[in-house]
């Protein structure tokens, strides 16, 4: 799933490349992905794009104070194009979702692979009128983000650290991937208690995040929609590395699956060397 750093990448591609330009045309694909009918996405032809933000995991494009707010999901992606073609996709035909062409002839497809789609488009007058914009907690790379404000979360509800990390209520923007990194980074076991964090836990956590998230927006700037991808794979040290041996230690890293996703660990630096049992309920190692 594209996280904080992607969709910030993302949002820089398109302040360079769509910015100032006017919307020629909106071809709507999927319907299913469309979460907003009136405006309907057709509203935006004619408009020009005047800004390009981020919101968490939402991408924002302000077409002259019309909002086309993406949320990517799993498997959603934006494939820039510099020349698209006049035709348009055809509806229920592979991975495509929304076609927006641009004045210049260029423009971008949201795509989504896979079946099990999550893909969610909006088109709203007010960013904040999208429900998984309006509860969205504090994004770590704002100022707001300090050490007393992430003990203060960290304190006040209960659950693993993992689940507290990517609860995007709290923390906006940190996924599964980066959050594993984070926890490696400080090694700490992604079942620890939150609540049961010392307080030097919760400082190099804290150091983790932001200087986790900003090494990859770093990494990113500059880059194509199509290389953030095999970027943000290169970058990670346990995330999606299972079987390969840490970076740090050189032990196998682990992973615990769920139904739907997987996180992934090294036992020497985060759980004293002990597995995690594979499967939902595993229990938090103390």
């Amino acid at each position: 799933m594209p996280e904080l750093p992607e969709v910030e990448a993302l949002a820089s591609f398109l302040r360079e490349r769509a910015v100032g330009r006017v919307v020629a045309r909106v071809d709507p694909v999927a319907i299913s992905a469309f979460k907003t009918y009136d405006p309907p996405p057709t509203a935006l032809a004619g408009l020009e794009v005047v800004g390009v933000a981020r919101h968490g995991k939402f991408l924002d494009l302000d077409v002259s104070g019309l909002h086309l707010v993406v949320h990517l999901a799993r498997a959603g992606w934006l494939q820039w194009r510099e020349s698209l073609p006049p035709a348009p996709p055809r509806m229920g035909k592979g991975p495509i979702a929304l076609r927006v062409h641009l004045d210049d002839g260029s423009g971008f497809d949201l795509t989504e692979a896979g079946t099990k789609k999550g893909l969610a488009v909006y088109v709203v007058a007010d960013p904040t009128a999208v429900p998984g914009i309006s509860r969205l907690g504090v994004d770590p790379l704002s100022p707001e983000f300090s050490e007393e404000l992430l003990a203060g979360l960290l304190s006040g509800v209960r659950g693993q650290v993992k689940g507290v990390l990517t609860d995007q209520s709290l923390i906006a923007g940190l996924g599964n991937a980066y959050s594993d990194e984070v926890l490696w980074e400080v090694g700490l076991s992604p079942f620890k208690p939150a609540g049961n964090l010392t307080a030097e836990d919760v400082a190099r956590l804290h150091v983790a995040i932001v200087d986790t998230l900003r090494g990859a927006v770093t990494r990113a700037e500059g880059l194509a929609a199509g290389k953030l991808k095999a970027e943000k794979k290169s970058g990670l040290s346990v995330h999606a590395r299972t079987g390969l041996p840490c970076p740090r230690c050189g032990d196998t890293v682990r992973e615990v699956s769920f139904a739907d996703k997987s996180l992934q660990y090294c036992p020497t630096c985060q759980t004293d060397g002990k597995p995690l049992a594979d499967r939902r309920l595993s229990r938090l190692l103390k």
